[in-house]
């Protein structure tokens, strides 16, 4: 696998592709939703200035870079008084805020590992072997990761 810097076009497009999900996998990790847009943005704004090398397939190295950004902003606003987990994540298609808070919460009480690799198969539509990529995981652990926090969720969120 070939590694390459990004042309302009080349960001705007995995922006495009990937910069909602991305800022939702960067809300798993900060306090709030403008900090992980921050987390975002920065990952951006690194490849845009060509100071970072990506392979051929970006979205595991794009997981990864928001995730160590995002560890890297938690840890150093460690000392912050914290806000009220209030910040809504999704936005409901029929606009039921309840619904959307209720698959946050679910999301929330599930264990780190399982959350992260089903916000990336989910919301980042990114294929099993990226997932494990992205976490440094087997591909049997990221499946299982996966398998057990569907699980959970679905569980959490019968009527």
């Amino acid at each position: 696998m070939a590694d390459h810097q990004l042309s302009t076009d080349d960001v705007r497009r995995l922006y495009d592709q990937h910069g909602p999900a991305l800022v939702l996998y960067a809300s798993l990790f900060v306090a709030d939703g403008g900090a992980a847009e921050d987390v975002v943005h920065g990952v951006f704004l690194k490849l845009l200035r060509g100071k970072q090398i990506v392979p051929d397939a970006p979205a595991a190295y794009l997981y990864r870079a928001v995730r160590n950004a995002a560890l890297n902003t938690r840890r150093d606003r460690s000392r912050d008084a914290p806000l009220p987990d209030q910040d809504i994540w999704f936005t409901h298609r029929e606009r039921d805020r309840e619904a959307a808070f209720a698959l946050q919460q679910a999301l929330r009480e599930l264990p780190d590992e399982q959350r992260e690799v089903v916000v990336m198969r989910i919301w980042g539509g990114m294929t099993l072997e990226e997932v494990a990529e992205a976490t440094d995981a087997p591909l049997n652990t990221a499946a299982s990761r996966y398998r057990y926090g569907l699980a959970k969720l679905r569980e959490r969120l019968k009527p």
